[in-house]
């Protein structure tokens, strides 16, 4: 029975990162790990664009329409929900996730979730590179992997190989 996977060979193409400016001394961390970890793949900074929104519940509305652009293997999601006293927290974090998983079914574009949502400040920062490694080197593995997977599943030019876009 054949297995199908990806791997971390630095693929062609794009990448967008869509990324968070509330609680920007977490985001601003994911991102640096994102492109540390783009990096140190073999993808070159120059391949790699990144916009900024206000918060985490815009995110998916501009990753969508960047990965509707085709001009993007893969569009990585970079946020930070923590939560606080009131019920805010929980809509936001699941309408964001909710979008950022629309988007990607929608268009057929991986559309990588690295939106931290946590209980405490301590816990966003310790997943974006203090203690527990960096969320947002994880999600720039994942957009490599899944881009290297679907190349295996659907043979072809990868969004993002042609220059005039």
């Amino acid at each position: 029975m054949p297995t199908l996977e990806g791997d971390f060979s630095p693929p062609t193409g794009r990448f967008a990162v869509v990324c968070s400016r509330f609680n920007s001394m977490v985001t601003e961390a994911l991102l640096s790990g994102c492109r540390d970890a783009f990096t140190r793949l073999g993808v070159p900074e120059d391949r790699v664009d990144v916009a900024w929104v206000p918060g985490s519940f815009e995110v998916p509305v501009v990753a969508r329409a960047m990965a509707e652009t085709g001009r993007y293997a893969s569009v990585i999601t970079l946020g930070c929900v923590i939560r606080g006293e009131t019920g805010h927290y929980d809509h936001v974090a699941g309408q964001a996730a909710s979008g950022v998983m629309s988007a990607g079914l929608s268009t057929g574009v991986p559309v990588i979730f690295g939106i931290l949502t946590t209980d405490t400040v301590e816990q966003a920062l310790n997943r974006s590179g203090l203690k527990a490694g960096n969320k947002g080197a994880e999600a720039a593995m994942a957009a490599i992997e899944m881009v290297n997977l679907l190349a295996r599943i659907r043979p072809g030019p990868v969004a993002g190989d042609d220059p005039s876009r």
